[in-house]
């Protein structure tokens, strides 16, 4: 009797397993699915590595990571169909719904859907001690790698500096390059919006002294009134090896984005997978730490896509009518 005991519940362990590994594809989804990321040396890349891993195992098709100029890039992308899945900040992703950002032209990007939040992107700054800078006021005519064109830093960081009249020598890049440019002193600040602990500021931070450049709350109360779409944010201390405390500045969250086009229950089992396996980004990146449903919240205006309603609705998470698209 015990032996037949034990082998049912293996049996139910089994069926359990198998009915929670991997989804059956459905007939209406496509063969493969590209996710824009962003350059090598950013969080982006790491995270969007490992999203990649979970979302081939969990859905049973192919998601091939993109590595792109970052969150502009992402946004075209998906509005083109050269990727089906990306991800943005919600400034960039507000610019591109509104056609209001200078790199937009003026046309509205609204083939994107919001699919889950990912992680609060704070403003950092950084120079060499041995610059004798101390303050941001001192960057003035001086030479600031921002990190790719069309990255969130590449596009926030000229706007924020216009903000505190600072008057720099914008240069754009990979923010590995940005890094080693700053290590060599070929740029005498690296500035950008990046999660935190990213690797192109500890690869800077693990070679020589450095400062982190604070906002004052003058400073931050600027940019905010500017740019609404910014909040406060803060590094911890300890974040890096050299901050010895917590570091106040401005930010916006990231969220992973997809085209409207793709099936309901495709986006359903993405979004469920994501949380399911959220541990695993947490091991490549801290701050998955905050890849979590109630963050959601932090998209006031982007509609989200009809498969991630359902799964929200179905976690007790409240999605509001006015971010439920009709078509």
């Amino acid at each position: 009797m015990s032996r037949l005991m034990g082998f049912v519940f293996a049996a139910c362990l089994l069926a359990a397993a198998t009915s929670t590994s991997v989804s059956a594809p459905g007939p209406d989804w496509p063969k493969s699915l590209t996710l824009g990321t962003a350059s090598p040396g950013g969080v982006y890349y790491v995270y969007g590595e490992e999203l990649a891993k979970i979302l081939t195992e969990k859905l049973g098709i192919p998601v091939d990571p993109l590595p792109t100029q970052g969150t502009v890039h992402n946004v075209k992308l998906v509005d083109s169909g050269g990727a089906q899945l990306g991800m943005t900040t919600t400034g960039i992703a507000l610019q591109g719904w509104n056609g209001t950002g200078d790199w937009t032209g003026g046309r509205q990007y609204r083939t994107m859907r919001g699919l889950f939040p990912m992680y609060d992107t704070p403003l950092q700054a950084v120079v060499l001690r041995r610059s004798g800078i101390t303050t941001l006021a001192q960057l003035d005519k001086k030479r600031i790698g921002v990190g790719p064109k069309a990255g969130t830093g590449g596009t926030y960081v000229p706007a924020i500096l216009k903000v505190l009249g600072i008057s720099a020598e914008i240069r754009y890049g990979a923010l590995e390059d940005a890094a080693t440019d700053l290590s060599t002193a070929d740029i005498d600040a690296f500035i950008t919006t990046i999660g935190a602990p990213a690797s192109a500021f500890q690869s800077i931070v693990a070679k020589e002294p450095v400062t982190f450049l604070s906002l004052s709350p003058e400073q931050i109360e600027a940019i905010r009134k500017a740019m609404p779409e910014l909040s406060p944010s803060k590094v911890a201390a300890g974040t890096y090896r050299q901050l010895d405390k917590d570091y106040p500045t401005v930010g916006m969250y990231n969220f992973g984005i997809g085209r409207a086009d793709l099936a309901d229950d495709l986006v359903y089992q993405l979004v469920k997978a994501v949380f399911e396996n959220q541990p695993r980004l947490v091991k490549v990146f801290s701050g998955a730490s905050e890849t979590v449903p109630q963050n959601v919240a932090k998209d006031t205006f982007l509609p989200f896509h009809p498969g991630a309603v359902r799964y929200y609705r179905e976690i007790g998470i409240n999605i509001p009518d006015s971010l439920v698209p009709t078509n």
